[in-house]
């Protein structure tokens, strides 16, 4: 292999085809800049928008309704053996998934971040599939969709189908979960009753928001979960993969990887949501109004 020895400017060998080539290089990198379209343009324009704060929904009754801004997040670990923070679901896509766009394009990653802060990147919107009204409260094993907010981030559904030898989770080998801009079966949820116990006393009830519930998908019969085992480094630091994938204890209860929840704004704190108070994470069991008895 030959090893150029003098530059352009020395008028020996391919000169003049150096001389274009340096020329159409800098014409290139001058067009994009215009365009924006450079990397650290891109990158920066990325964080600046998909990093922007954003207002969850206030529920004055305490449960989820359809079209509320919520978060989803994996709620902190008690057990003693593997303590971990809570973390939320959250689009993973980098500056080349924009594609030009000025807004995030399909299909996107999920992960799960340990940053709690509602931005564009992890505020989803309870969607209807079946005709409910906006302002409808979400109920036990109801179908719905996730879809993130209007804008920048897309309007993309969280969906999940079966795993296949070139179609899984890249850490875990798991089923996979994206977002696609295409609603479909692949894209319907259902919020479960997070103890088996109890789960069918509690079917048809209204979903309380900042509860535990299991996050199934309708297709699968997987539950959503967090695997804090398998770490993924993204542009937005490291994150914990996200999978459906339903994990039973001895019990045959599913684990807190399988444990979600609805996360709303706190109506007293401008900005706070309803976990950052003192030790509302440790204690996000079902609230009064949605217990069996008093069923509507």
């Amino acid at each position: 292999m030959s090893v150029r020895t003098y530059s352009a400017r020395v008028r020996v060998g391919n000169w003049s085809e150096d001389v274009t080539l340096e020329e159409d290089t800098l014409k290139d990198f001058l067009d994009k800049k215009e365009k924006g379209e450079l990397i650290v343009q891109r990158t920066g324009f990325l964080r600046q928008n998909i990093l922007k704060k954003i207002d969850l929904s206030v529920t004055n009754d305490g449960l989820v309704h359809f079209g509320d801004v919520i978060m989803l997040v994996n709620p902190d670990s008690a057990s003693l053996d593997s303590p971990c923070e809570p973390a939320a679901l959250g689009m993973n896509t980098d500056a080349s998934e924009l594609r030009g766009a000025s807004f995030v394009c399909a299909p996107c990653e999920v992960s799960a971040s340990r940053s709690l802060t509602p931005c564009v990147r992890n505020a989803f919107v309870i969607t209807s599939v079946d005709g409910s009204p906006v302002g409808e409260p979400l109920r036990y094993n109801q179908s719905f969709s996730l879809q993130t907010t209007k804008g920048f981030a897309g309007e993309l559904y969280l969906a999940s189908d079966h795993k296949t030898f070139q179609k899984c989770a890249k850490k875990s080998r798991l089923q996979e979960v994206i977002l696609t801009d295409e609603p479909s079966f692949l894209t319907w949820w259902q919020a479960v009753y997070y103890d088996p116990q109890e789960r069918i006393e509690y079917e048809g009830f209204p979903v309380p928001a900042n509860s535990k519930v299991l996050i199934s998908h309708c297709k699968t019969n997987q539950c959503l979960a967090a695997l804090r085992n398998y770490i993924i480094w993204t542009p937005y630091g490291k994150e914990y993969e996200v999978t459906a994938q339903t994990f039973l204890d001895s019990h045959k209860a599913e684990r807190e990887v399988n444990h979600w929840s609805f996360v709303t704004a706190n109506p007293s704190n401008e900005g706070q949501t309803i976990p950052d108070r003192p030790g509302a994470m440790a204690n996000m069991t079902p609230t009064e109004n949605t217990e069996p008895q008093h069923k509507t």
